[in-house]
């Protein structure tokens, strides 16, 4: 028998700004682009609980947030801070959190800077003749949850559950510093109380295809034949019949190669002027360079992201023989990645760019290998 934990820290960009500023405390706060009185052009990283009570979500525009931030203001409520992300900050408090989190589990995952999957083994077999192992669960998650606040003085969420589908969807329940168990017996019902779009990868198109079929819960998606969901989305179709019955065989990988490091930049204007778009690549590629050699990473993978004027993106990645060593290496490769999107290679339409980003992927720590 698995028994899985998903570990969420609760909006953890904001959380570690509040932690480290005490001038912060209890305010609504907003961290990402800057918002530039409404006419910035990024987007929200992480929104606090109470800047998300004015409406404010990750992933939304920066300019529609601080929108809603003025609203709440003449509605006489707090003002909402805005912050640049601290990356660095962010990354040791990650790497904290985790050493906490590998005395607890057999296995780790680390999933992104702010969530990782534990795998727990019931040693002894006592527990599962008293079918008492998801109490014992629980209690752990609940010194987990009692560790990390001692030490980070931050609340996560944690999700229990027989495999990592049905953990991280509970531990999305009882947000912010919840504790969702679900045993075996229960993984039905926990599913078809829910609406499609809470299974992770159903994103809003997938739902709103579902949805003008009738298909709005996990109830009425499990009623829904295996066969026509691979007619409408070919193999997801056949990963939505599995997971609308709970099942999810992933394992807890430790050695999945997931880290990466990265930063991006959205231009005031859409440009196709050469010299900005390589003056800001080359910044960007300086700057996480130099994250990473902070953070002791080694890495060989150089990826860019372009996205146009109309918002259709691109991503191009090279993978090297060896590790790259100087900035002047992984600037010179993202430039080769990216000098295409300047002529008809990869713009054919010459169309103006919004943003770009450069990322170092594959990441591990000196003296591990590759």
């Amino acid at each position: 028998m698995r028994i899985i934990f998903h570990v969420d820290m609760d909006a953890f960009f904001a959380a570690v700004e509040e932690c480290e500023k005490s001038w912060l405390k209890g305010k609504p706060i907003v961290v990402g682009a800057d918002p530039k009185n409404g006419k910035g052009r990024g987007v929200v990283s992480t929104a606090s609980y109470k800047a998300r009570e004015y409406g404010i979500h990750s992933a939304m525009p920066i300019s529609q947030a601080w929108r809603l931030a003025e609203k709440a203001i003449g509605e006489g409520k707090p003002k909402t801070v805005f912050l640049g992300a601290s990356w660095k900050e962010y990354s040791e408090t990650s790497e904290r959190i985790m050493e906490i989190l590998r005395g607890y589990g057999e296995k780790i995952e680390q999933a992104s800077v702010d969530e990782a999957y534990l795998e727990i083994k019931i040693r002894n077999p006592k527990f599962e003749i008293r079918n008492n192992s998801w109490e014992y669960a629980k209690r752990l998650a609940e010194r987990i949850k009692k560790e990390i606040l001692r030490k980070e003085k931050l609340t996560c969420s944690v999700g229990v559950g027989p495999n990592k589908l049905i953990a991280k969807m509970a531990s999305s329940i009882e947000k912010p510093d919840g504790l969702t168990v679900v045993r075996p017996d229960e993984v039905q019902a926990f599913l078809d109380s829910q609406t499609v779009d809470a299974i992770p990868g159903i994103g809003p198109k997938s739902g709103i295809f579902l949805k003008s079929r009738r298909i709005k819960t996990i109830a009425d998606l499990r009623k829904t034949p295996k066969r026509k969901l691979v007619e409408w989305f070919g193999k997801w179709g056949g990963d939505m019949y599995e997971k609308a019955r709970g099942i999810d065989d992933d394992p807890v990988a430790e050695d999945r190669a997931a880290k990466s490091i990265g930063e991006q930049e959205t231009f005031e204007k859409d440009t196709f002027d050469s010299r900005i778009l390589i003056r800001a690549l080359q910044k960007l590629a300086r700057s996480v360079f130099a994250n990473a050699k902070d953070q002791n990473f080694l890495f060989k993978t150089v990826s860019i992201t372009v996205r146009f004027i109309d918002f259709e993106t691109k991503t191009r990645a090279h993978t090297l023989k060896t590790t790259v060593r100087d900035y002047k290496a992984f600037e010179r490769e993202a430039l080769k990645l990216f000098l295409p999107f300047l002529d008809r290679r990869e713009n054919p339409k010459k169309k103006l760019i919004r943003l770009i980003g450069v990322r170092a992927e594959h990441v591990q720590r000196q003296g591990e290998l590759f």
